[in-house]
């Protein structure tokens, strides 16, 4: 990285203040760093410019924006593959060490406006697709803490839904069938495998409740993470937690083990099903009922569950 010297810092000083609104191009001819990009460190001055478009990017998983911590959450660079801290990361996280202010931008291009002074906090990794609606990856989230900025409230999906996270678990209706990939990749269409376990789940709630049955769901927050999970039914009264899956293969019954594992932690769930379209094949049903688990699946005008005292 080129080292910039004390009287070249002296002689371009920082005099945007937050609100402030400036061309990108004008920015960069006056401060340096890159013309294109969301992090661009200078080598004209100690400075390192961070832009945000929350728009742009919650449509791809990333939620840039004040959460409910007081800080301000931004995702760091690289597009395929798993993110690495390296250049522009490297230099979000090494700023003090470097002697460099953090300056934040929201917009990408064009007129941006000048957010404040942050300084790195820490970091963590979350779920975001590739660019392009490639397959999942690691993204590095960056937490800034701000020095002259102002905070707020959050303004994303997430972090409205975070600020209104009451516990660990919260019960959600069937009906607001979100997903943990809307949280991931919001952008992506939904699989017609995922669009028929919206359907199971349905018709399945609305056959426990003709028999008298409450139904929910939860969404469930672990600590330490910053994206929800979402189970896909749950029923109080019998303690049974369901994973819905769209058709019967293994690898679907296998996902669907690992879900029903993660959630248990978090409720009371002694009794487990996974919810199929179809009778699954003698070695997936050895599979789930070797881990005192269930199937259940349509069969005439009602349901057929591998525990015949588990529905009504």
């Amino acid at each position: 990285m080129t080292e910039v010297s004390s009287a070249e810092h002296e002689a371009i000083e920082w005099d945007l203040e937050p609100g402030a609104v400036i061309e990108r191009k004008q920015l960069h001819v006056k401060y340096g760093g890159r013309t294109q990009g969301g992090i661009g460190p200078s080598a004209k001055t100690p400075n390192v410019m961070i832009f945000t478009d929350p728009i742009a990017g919650e449509k791809h998983g990333y939620y840039d924006g004040w959460m409910p911590d007081g800080l301000f959450h931004y995702s760091g660079e690289g597009q395929y593959g798993d993110q690495r801290m390296l250049s522009g990361n490297a230099s979000i996280l090494n700023h003090k060490t470097e002697g460099r202010a953090l300056r934040v931008f929201q917009g990408a291009r064009g007129k941006v406006t000048y957010l404040g002074e942050f300084e790195a906090d820490g970091w963590y990794e979350a779920d975001a697709p590739e660019t392009g609606d490639g397959p999942l990856r690691k993204v590095i989230v960056f937490r800034l803490r701000p020095v002259d900025a102002s905070r707020q409230e959050p303004g994303t999906k997430l972090g409205r839904l975070l600020a209104s996270q009451a516990g660990a678990v919260m019960q959600v209706d069937v009906e607001q069938y979100e997903t943990e990939k809307s949280f991931v990749d919001p952008n992506r269409e939904p699989y017609e495998a995922e669009r028929r376990e919206g359907k199971l789940v349905l018709q399945f709630s609305d056959f426990l409740r003709s028999k008298g049955y409450q139904v929910n769901r939860h969404r469930i927050l672990p600590p330490g993470e910053t994206r929800p999970l979402l189970t896909d039914l749950y029923v109080p009264d019998l303690g049974l937690l369901i994973e819905a899956k769209g058709s019967v293969t293994r690898e679907n019954v296998r996902m669907a083990i690992g879900q029903l594992a993660d959630y248990s932690r978090f409720l009371d769930a002694p009794r487990r099903a996974i919810l199929v379209p179809s009778e699954p094949r003698k070695d997936l049903l050895d599979l789930v009922t070797s881990r005192g688990e269930d199937f259940i699946w349509p069969q005439g005008k009602g349901y057929f569950c591998t525990d015949p005292k588990l529905l009504p």
